[in-house]
């Protein structure tokens, strides 16, 4: 490989990562508190908060007090749990890993670097996943709830737009539809 289009590519980056950050037409501005309010810190994530607000999720969340299994519409969603490794992980399979095309694959890495953002893809026991991955007890309620949106979103879109909806560019419908998923569970967990 040739160095100098490497290094180009290289100097383009800053750039490409800045770009990111725009805001679209749909994103809602930013809420910033007054400067004299400051908000309580939420406490840390135990196995029995996560259990609370999986059944505001999925009523008819199944555990055995370390996994969780539920389903996010027609999407069944796996949260494990390691409380002595202080790690969670939320994932659902997508497909068998030898189903997966090089194409396919190249594109998988490709989002995993601009549009899966807090979700992954990840192969593993010659399953396709879409995962998030998290320290367990800094974990607060809306990133977990937007994990697992994300991770049905990236599931949902393998193929198509490899992405787990939380940020999308361009003008298209695509990222007001995946939004919602990750809105509406939002807004399931607001209670808790």
């Amino acid at each position: 490989m040739p160095r100098l289009p490497l290094f180009a590519a290289l100097l383009a980056l800053p750039a490409a990562l800045a770009a990111q950050e725009e805001v679209t037409p749909d994103t809602p501005p930013a809420e910033t508190p007054p400067a004299d309010v400051v908000p309580a810190p939420e406490p840390a994530m135990t196995l029995d908060r996560l259990d609370a607000i999986i059944r505001a999720l999925d009523p008819e969340a199944q555990d055995n007090g370390a996994v969780w299994q539920f389903n996010v519409g027609e999407v069944q969603v796996l949260v494990v749990t390691d409380a002595r490794a202080d790690r969670m992980r939320a994932l659902t399979p997508v497909a068998r890993s030898a189903d997966v095309t090089p194409e396919q694959m190249t594109r998988m890495m490709q989002a995993n670097f601009d549009s899966a953002l807090d979700a992954r893809y990840a192969i593993a026991n010659e399953v396709l996943w879409s995962a998030y991955i998290h320290p367990l007890s800094p974990l607060q309620k809306d990133q977990l709830i937007s994990g697992i949106g994300q991770v049905v979103n990236l599931a949902q879109s393998f193929g198509t737009l490899y992405s787990s909806g939380g940020l999308l560019y361009g003008g298209g419908d695509s990222g007001a539809l995946q939004r919602a998923l990750i809105d509406e569970l939002l807004k399931k967990g607001e209670e808790i």
